[in-house]
């Protein structure tokens, strides 16, 4: 039956043919009701369908023939209002940071995108997004996610600033059975990974350890096993599905049954657009990163390095 069926944001937008950022849009607007199963959002069938006779009803613009020709070139044509802040990233700090921009900037409402570093790069270079977050290594420098923002955005002017620094490893079984301790473990036969989607940070990290290393990623048994979140790769080691996967400490403690093996402290920054539009919420915004009460409710989580929080590390 039909209310026996739910949707994830990814297929309305494929069944509507929209982007992601406009179904989150929808959603925060109360448009197209929704809830919750773990992490991921999800919509009924019933109430899919009754968005639709509502949009018919009320003679609105179909939005599939609106936007099938192609992929949306900025906010106005993904549907998003001026005055919403698009943030893009997974990390439990930019549900914080969301909150904080909405109690202490009026006149804006945030909506959170739960995507990739290099999928969030790519939404602001379209124009869909305000404020991505990345964590991408380069393995040739060592440096973290500037290399990538440099490359991207030739000619923008735009701004870096750290949110944070966590550490990155190997998510192993308890008691790490197979000894697994470096890159080069990941490799060994009758090791089973479980790995995240292209683009994510993860991914880029293994990836890059992996080239530096000459490891060839078909040498790896599970390497096209993908997860699309840090927690989904912890829980397939915790349940035996894997026997590494690649993530962030955070979510080996909120899993459980696992142990986290720290290799490389990772670098967490947000990029934000300067433009006439972000220019009149930016003082604010760094007044957030940089108040007290916005560090304190991020000290109550363990594995954050708040030390360089707020600073600037690039500006053009």
């Amino acid at each position: 039956m039909t209310s026996e069926i739910s949707y994830t944001t990814e297929e309305i937008a494929k069944l509507l043919k929209i982007s992601k950022l406009t179904v989150y849009d929808l959603i925060k607007k109360g448009e197209l009701p929704s809830y919750r199963v773990g992490k991921q959002m999800r919509v009924d069938a019933s109430d899919l369908e009754a968005y639709k006779q509502r949009a018919k009803g009320h003679h609105r613009t179909d939005l599939s023939a609106a936007t099938a020709h192609a992929a949306p070139a900025n906010r106005q044509a993904a549907g998003i209002s001026a005055s919403t802040i698009v943030i893009t990233g997974q990390d439990i700090s930019l549900d914080i940071l969301s909150k904080h921009i909405e109690r202490h900037i009026p006149g804006y409402r945030p909506l959170r995108a739960y995507v990739g570093s290099m999928d969030s790069l790519v939404s602001m270079y379209r124009g869909e997004s305000d404020i991505v977050s990345t964590h991408l290594l380069d393995g040739d420098t060592g440096e973290y996610n500037l290399p990538y923002i440099r490359k991207l955005f030739v000619g923008s002017s735009y701004m870096v600033v750290n949110l944070l620094a966590r550490h990155a490893g190997f998510y192993v079984q308890q008691g790490n059975p197979l000894r697994i301790q470096s890159w080069e473990d990941v490799s060994r036969p009758g090791v089973r990974l479980v790995n995240r989607e292209r683009g994510s940070g993860a991914r880029v990290l293994l990836d890059e350890q992996l080239r530096l290393r000459g490891i060839a990623p078909h040498q790896l048994d599970g390497y096209a096993n993908e997860q699309t979140n840090h927690l989904g790769v912890a829980s397939q080691v915790a349940m035996g599905e894997a026997d590494v996967g690649v993530g962030i400490e955070k979510a080996a403690s909120i899993v459980g049954q696992v142990d986290f093996i720290p290799l490389i402290q990772e670098r967490y920054d947000l990029v934000v657009m300067k433009n006439n539009e972000t220019l009149a919420w930016l003082p604010a915004f760094l007044n957030i990163l940089r108040s007290e009460a916005f560090k304190k409710e991020l000290q109550a989580i363990s594995g954050y390095d708040l030390s360089r929080t707020g600073e600037i590390l690039f500006e053009t």
